[in-house]
């Protein structure tokens, strides 16, 4: 058995038509497809980002996709990959193949130096335990919208034009955390790609915000309006520096209009501070984990593992 790169055309073909049950959600095979391509084919995928089979001869048994991604550890950097849609075909599982290949990665990792790989758990995070990966914290927040302060303030949608603000706000708040996802123009270029998918929620429309002064944004917030359910779920936000700050429950309140909840990943810390305590309640699917392979590594892990009020990841880091 060995690992190799599956080319795009080729997983679309032979991987997608069985997977879309678990992972397309909301969206028809057409799109389904569509849009992996397009990640595939982005400045990001062909840098950063592969489809991953493990075969024996021709017969594929297992695959997965690989993304490449940098972890800021203070004023460090450490070489991290995420892996994502770890799938058997039906009739060959229960035989280690998935494990193996994961194994095989790892191993490859270690030969070429990698500090840690990582992973969003949906089903069986004890099946990934048992290769090496470790629980982080993993919680989602509901409020009522209520709870949020009324005040008169105007929001905007967010436009191409805010992209450059939107990207300096985020970098200001990601600068006075412990440690965060790197976003270089790359990540920045598939996040961006991944909102207008929208294909991280089951229902739903994108419903992305900005307050602007004068012309320049001085804070946002990524989400999705789910009125059957009377709910904004909220992916990530940011704001320009503690003057701010206070504007963040202001602009969630106005992104949710007449919805009576707003819900999401818990925020990192810097931003979960902002919210009232809320709901909150530990996931049951996107479930983080991490495998330490360096001294480094371990050194993440131990940082990312202990106790605290606020997660790790914005829901935007998800792979």
């Amino acid at each position: 058995m060995e690992l190799r790169t599956i080319p795009p055309a080729q997983y679309a073909r032979l991987v997608l038509p069985l997977s879309a049950a678990l992972w397309a959600g909301r969206r028809n095979m057409a799109m389904y497809t569509e849009q992996t391509l397009q990640i595939a084919a982005s400045p990001y995928g062909k840098r950063s980002y592969r489809t991953v089979g493990l075969y024996d001869g021709s017969a594929l048994l297992a695959s997965c996709k690989r993304y490449e991604r940098s972890v800021r550890v203070g004023a460090g950097r450490l070489r991290t990959f995420g892996i994502g849609a770890v799938f058997t075909p039906e009739p060959l599982r229960g035989r280690g193949y998935a494990s193996a290949m994961i194994g095989m990665l790892l191993d490859a990792a270690r030969d070429a130096r990698y500090d840690a790989a990582f992973l969003f758990s949906d089903i069986r995070p004890k099946f990934y335990e048992e290769l090496g990966f470790r629980l982080q914290l993993s919680r989602t927040i509901a409020l009522r919208t209520d709870a949020l302060e009324r005040a008169r303030i105007e929001i905007a949608r967010l436009e191409e034009g805010d992209w450059n603000d939107v990207q300096r706000l985020f970098s200001g708040l990601d600068r006075a955390r412990t440690w965060g996802f790197a976003r270089t123009p790359l990540v920045w270029d598939w996040v961006r790609m991944r909102l207008r998918h929208g294909s991280e929620h089951v229902r739903g429309a994108e419903a992305n915000f900005v307050m602007r002064d004068r012309g320049t944004v001085r804070a946002y917030v990524f989400g999705m309006r789910v009125p059957e359910r009377d709910t904004y779920v909220v992916d990530e936000f940011g704001y320009a520096g503690e003057r701010w700050a206070e504007t963040v429950p202001l602009v969630l309140r106005g992104a949710a209009g007449d919805l009576r909840r707003i819900t999401g990943w818990l925020p990192p810390d810097g931003a979960r501070e902002l919210l009232p305590r809320g709901t909150v309640r530990d996931r049951k699917d996107a479930i983080f984990m991490i495998a330490p392979i360096s001294a480094a590594g371990k050194r993440w892990c131990a940082l990312s593992e202990r106790a605290s009020d606020s997660d790790g990841v914005w829901a935007t880091d998800h792979v």
